[in-house]
């Protein structure tokens, strides 16, 4: 049985990690022929980090946050991006979860992105985006460890 790959949704944090899983998002949307969406999500503050800041700083600061992020996915496609269609997407929330939903929003049939490879305490304190895509995700998912 052969899959058509129509759709990649390939999720950027504009890291290291997140470049190199670019190479392998962009080499498969041209192989397939399909188009690339690229995601950027921008963490959500929780309760407590907001009452921290003033509400009139913290909108300046979410909108600040948000066109840098667009930036960053315009510059990212304009390098890397020549020849594919392409559709950038910058979406505030837990990272995990707007993958998971864009996803199935984009009808892709693969998700592309990097992981750090963290280990021990270091995984158990700031866990694994990568991780919890890849178990509850019903699209494959392929991860791209950073090389160091």
């Amino acid at each position: 049985m052969t899959r058509n790959i129509k759709n990649i949704l390939f999720a950027t944090d504009f890291s290291d990690s997140s470049q190199q899983a670019a190479d392998y998002a962009v080499t498969l949307a041209h192989l397939t022929d399909a188009k690339l969406h690229v995601l950027h999500v921008i963490n959500e503050l929780d309760e407590h980090q907001r009452v921290m800041i003033p509400r009139e700083a913290f909108l300046v600061l979410e909108k600040e946050v948000g066109i840098q992020a667009v930036k960053e996915l315009e510059k990212f496609c304009k390098e890397q991006t020549e020849g594919l269609s392409v559709t950038t997407h910058a979406v505030v929330g837990a990272p995990f979860k707007v993958i998971l939903d864009m996803g199935g929003k984009v009808n892709a049939d693969l998700i592309v992105m990097g992981t750090h490879g963290r280990t021990g305490m270091e995984h158990v304190i700031v866990g694994s985006t990568a991780e919890r895509v890849v178990r509850r995700s019903k699209i494959p998912v392929l991860t791209v460890r950073c090389e160091d």
